[in-house]
């Protein structure tokens, strides 16, 4: 139960003074409905408010606050747009104070003529003139301590002031109580940082401006966040541990068979890995470990060996892919080899229905299927097994980690896990969505896998694309054609796949260009790619549906249009789709010129074109677009960071990582006087679950 200190950080946001409950609903869209919402809520920088000593001083641009005497009202005319303007100087020059939308009786009692009043805002030069619109604060003399020196700038939206988010966010920091401290006291005094509440008070009500005490209050907020994370995932690591993992432990002879039936050897990585999970599922612990690898890597024939493992155990095995695509690709690669080997394998997605359906379920709970693949039908109650005694989770970070421990669960007993991904994560975002597993990496390509050359392009050069392409068909090459819209929208300027078919289909040859994209029907879409996969069509003109899952060696072109739209990772995955066979292969990003290309868009092609490693290429995406776009900012294992940048701040997630282990192994149900205060620290980010699989939490 989250302990009494804390309530009145959860209290609701609207209990804060200024904040009612239409205020409360827009406050909802910035940063949350609690209090605590508000205390997390970093703001983008920080306004200078002192007092200046005279108007001379100040830079055009700048935020000044002055002691200015009003001189004369200047109202705008009766049904007039133009604005009410103040005259005002102090003793080195004249400034005006402009207003748009009258309020004249309101103006002239908050700035009467001859009064002396002081006024903060932004100064910036018109028509030769000094002005200020719509000062932010005006205040007599004896009033001057409503106006705050130093003050925070928040993110906002409509209908919600920054002085109102301010003024919320002090009356948070009055209720939020001085915490016992959770970190190691060495550690915080060797880093020179405050307490948590001195950290939060630092943040939002700095007493002046001072870059480095700011940074330092980031930091210790940011490792709270990091070690409360790393410590929820040990936490529920360690009692998943403590359930009894069953030994699994096969003759050999089915992965012999496997070995037996490849027409190459298995690399060096795979070797390696294969030897990591045979070693965690007969250790008697239940595993959980991910398998990164770069596209092309290999991961299937890993997944498909630990698979086989469990068979000659006597259990069976699931491996779950996030689309029905990429779930039928797992089959089409494992199905023939199962056959060889002599065991059973099945699909079993949406489009399996009626008696088929019913006849692989019955099938499944008698043992008679030996490794089923899926994708979230996998999920569905009606779905038992035998005796499933490994999962394999495909691309987890598109589930979340609930999904996994759901499908792991469906053997009666808890299974093994093993978790595969084609997108190569940078060990900061390793540790922190997959912090608790065991992590292999596969870092060779199988023998034949070309490297790509890959070119950037203007769209002006088209024409020159085209005649490649025609060249390439002609030598009995496959292209893929990627756009990033399925039809034409006139508030992007970029090609739609639709389009751009009708386009090539005219100039190649109705049969020699094919179409797939999310909107189609499966069955035309399964059809499309089957046309391409036989060469029965050059080119396949597509959206992302082609991202992962898609397996054709003939292909060796791979076109993006308007690549500068997308994400580094997706160009990774997308020119993974060629240099899967024997010859030489391209990529060619097609990019929009004009108007020309932003930083980050140059940046991301420049990368592209300089590495075909997806691990250097990962930890680029992380470093240009942050973690929540790396991984996708909806998937449910990857938590939101509010302080933390997981780029910046690698080193404190690495301490982290460190200090979390240690604390577990010496205090695993954290009773200590320590281990209390990290309970606190736990529920004050959310991390209630780890906290209820404490004996006493």
């Amino acid at each position: 139960m989250r302990p009494e200190v804390l309530f009145p950080l959860f209290a609701p946001v609207r209990t804060l003074p200024g904040v009612g409950p239409r205020m409360g609903e827009k406050f909802a869209k910035i940063a949350g409905e609690r209090v605590l919402d508000v205390l997390w809520l970093k703001p983008a920088g920080y306004v200078d408010r002192r007092l200046k000593t005279a108007l001379v001083e100040v830079p055009e641009g700048s935020v000044a606050t002055l002691k200015l005497h009003v001189l004369s009202h200047q109202p705008s005319p009766p049904r007039s747009r133009a604005p009410y303007r103040i005259l005002c100087s102090d003793e080195t020059g004249v400034v005006e104070l402009v207003y748009f939308g009258g309020h004249n009786d309101y103006l002239a009692k908050l700035l009467p003529e001859g009064a002396l009043r002081i006024v903060s805002g932004r100064i910036e030069r018109h028509d030769g003139r000094l002005q200020m619109a719509h000062p932010d604060y005006v205040v007599a003399p004896d009033q001057a301590n409503q106006i705050p020196e130093i003050e925070p700038v928040y993110p906002l939206t409509e209908g919600l002031t920054n002085k109102a988010v301010s003024k919320a966010a002090r009356g948070a920091l009055v209720v939020a109580p001085d915490l016992t401290e959770w970190q190691d006291t060495a550690w915080v005094s060797k880093q020179h940082w405050p307490s948590w509440w001195e950290a939060l008070n630092a943040i939002h009500a700095p007493p002046r401006v001072d870059e480095q005490a700011s940074e330092r209050a980031r930091r210790r907020l940011a490792y709270d966040e990091v070690l409360a994370n790393q410590l929820a995932l040990m936490l529920i690591r360690t009692r998943m541990k403590k359930v009894a993992g069953r030994v699994l432990q096969g003759d050999g002879v089915l992965r012999a068979r496997l070995k037996d039936a490849l027409p190459f050897d298995l690399t060096r990585a795979q070797i390696r890995t294969g030897r990591e999970i045979a070693d965690d599922l007969k250790s008697g612990h239940r595993m959980l470990r991910l398998v990164q690898g770069d596209v092309g890597a290999g991961k299937t024939l890993v997944a498909l060996e630990a698979m086989l493992l469990a068979v000659e155990a006597g259990a069976q095995a699931a491996l779950m892919a996030p689309t029905e695509l990429l779930a039928r690709q797992h089959f089409a690669t494992i199905a023939p080899l199962a056959e060889r080997i002599g065991i059973r394998s099945e699909v079993l997605t949406g489009r399996e229905k009626g008696r088929l359906r019913t006849a692989i379920l019955d099938d499944l709970r008698a043992g008679k299927i030996h490794i089923l693949i899926g994708t979230h039908a996998l999920f569905t109650e009606d779905v038992g097994f035998d005796d499933l005694a490994l999962a394999v989770v495909d691309e987890q970070h598109k589930f979340g980690v609930s999904q996994r421990l759901s499908l792991s669960g469906k053997g009666g007993r808890p299974a093994h896990v093993l978790v595969m991904t084609a997108t190569p994560i940078p060990r900061t975002l390793a540790l922190t969505a997959y912090g608790d597993m065991e992590v292999s990496k596969l870092d060779e390509k199988p023998p034949g896998r070309q490297d790509i050359t890959t070119r950037a392009v203007p769209l002006g050069r088209l024409e020159e694309v085209e005649q490649a392409v025609a060249r390439a068909i002609g030598q009995g090459d496959r292209v893929y054609w990627v756009c990033p819209l399925i039809e034409q929208n006139e508030k992007l300027d970029v090609a739609a796949a639709e389009s751009r078919y009708r386009e090539l289909e005219k100039r190649f040859g109705i049969d020699r260009v094919a179409l797939a994209h999310g909107k189609m029907k499966q069955s035309e879409r399964d059809a499309a790619m089957a046309r391409f996969r036989s060469g029965a069509a050059s080119v396949l003109v597509a959206t992302t549906v082609i991202e992962v899952g898609v397996d054709v060696p003939e292909a060796t072109v791979m076109i993006v249009e308007h690549a500068e739209r997308f994400g580094l990772a997706q160009l990774h995955q997308l020119r993974g789709r060629v240099g899967r066979g024997a010859r030489p292969s391209s990529c060619l990003l097609l990019y929009q010129d004009d108007p020309p290309l932003g930083d980050a868009a140059k940046a991301r092609l420049k990368i592209m074109r300089e590495t075909n490693d997806g691990f250097i290429i990962a930890e680029e995406d992380l470093r240009l677009r942050g973690p929540g776009e790396v991984l996708g900012t909806r998937q449910s294992g990857m938590p939101e960071m509010h302080f933390a940048d997981l780029f910046r701040d690698a080193d404190l997630l690495s301490v982290a990582n460190d200090d979390a282990r240690l604390v577990i192994s010496r205090d695993t149900e954290l009773t200590t006087p320590r281990g209390e205060a990290l309970r606190r620290l736990l529920y004050l980010f959310e991390r209630d679950e780890a906290v209820r699989y404490l004996r006493s939490g």
